[in-house]
């Protein structure tokens, strides 16, 4: 067979990517659609901010690192696909002409238990700026096929019709970190994914055949087109900020509203079923931790847990996260 296989990878190899170049735009307009905060958006912005400068979305950083994983460590082919991210960390922000390389060490690799077509490699990567720096580690499992085993038939799918979604008027008060309610599952709505976005992510930040060509995908294993896990992951970002518009506008009506920062980092990232065009996706996010910063005067970090379910009540994407919330008003 051509392209990559499991057998391709061997325990300690240590695989370079890169580089690439991010420019301000580009930086900019992935914020606009998926990330809208104000110092992932605006320079000026930005300056009153947590973080006082413009830098790139934390989940475009795991775009550009997936990016240089298929260009240069799956050689430009294609995978079977990745079961999730056990851990990732924002070590440092990505800003407007960073040059961006990647560091891959192959952990481990193991031939699947039960299909005897495919393995797992598990992959440590770093993702390094022009001077050398961290900017984000991730450690994950990628799929690929047995070289000399004849693949399974592709799964059977039944494509939804995409169904026009209504966005929700519902809002409710943010609280500071410090009064805010642990357990409570926030409703962010819902996302259809269609042909054209899947494409259109998959060019951009994850070039393999079934995310990009459909009657590649039919032949796949996935058996039709369907998205990038980080496109998955993009949208519930997407879908966090258009919700929390809403509250901001109930809660500044009568009193400050609360600021978030940045992410450090999340785990247990799960891709649990393929999101295929015309699926359409609802998400919820959940408080479950937190605490005040020892390193960050009148801050605390939050850790939520986040879902997705499509339109048959199929969970296909969990992760727990963390973000840097404001602890109190200061008024």
């Amino acid at each position: 067979m051509t392209g990559i296989a499991f057998e391709d990878f061997l325990p300690g190899t240590v695989i370079a990517g890169g580089p690439i170049t991010v420019t301000r735009d580009e930086l900019v307009a992935f914020a606009a659609e998926f990330d809208p905060q104000p110092f992932h958006l605006d320079e000026a912005a930005a300056e009153a901010t947590f973080v006082g400068h413009l830098i790139g979305s934390g989940w475009q950083s795991a775009g550009f690192g997936m990016r240089l994983l298929q260009k240069d460590v799956f050689r430009g082919a294609t995978s079977m696909g990745s079961p999730g991210v056990m851990q990732l960390r924002w070590l440092r922000p990505v800003v407007p002409g960073d040059t961006l390389r990647i560091s891959v060490k192959v952990e481990s690799c193991r031939a699947s238990n039960t299909k005897p077509d495919r393995g797992f490699v598990r992959f440590a990567m770093t993702l390094l700026n022009g001077r050398d720096e961290a900017v984000m580690s991730q450690a994950f499992s990628v799929m690929f096929p047995r070289r000399d085993a004849a693949p399974l038939p592709p799964r059977a799918v039944d494509l939804s019709h995409p169904v026009p979604v209504t966005e929700g008027t519902d809002a409710e008060r943010l609280l500071f970190l410090k009064d805010a309610v642990i357990g409570a599952p926030r409703d962010l709505g819902r996302h259809v994914f269609t042909a054209e976005g899947i494409t259109a992510f998959a060019r951009a930040y994850d070039p393999q055949s079934f995310h990009l060509d459909a009657e590649a995908a039919r032949t796949s294993h996935f058996g039709a087109l369907c998205a990038s896990g980080w496109h998955t992951a993009a949208v519930w970002m997407k879908r966090l900020h258009i919700t929390r518009q809403r509250d901001i506008a109930l809660t500044a009506a009568s009193g400050p509203v609360p600021q978030l920062g940045p992410s450090p980092g999340f785990r247990d990232l799960r891709w649990l079923a393929p999101v295929y065009a015309g699926d359409t996706l609802r998400y919820t996010c959940a408080l479950t931790e937190k605490r005040q910063s020892t390193s960050r005067p009148g801050w605390g970090v939050a850790t939520h847990h986040n879902e997705a379910v499509n339109q048959h009540g199929t969970k296909v994407f969990e992760f727990t996260g963390s973000v840097f919330w404001q602890w109190a008003s200061n008024l």
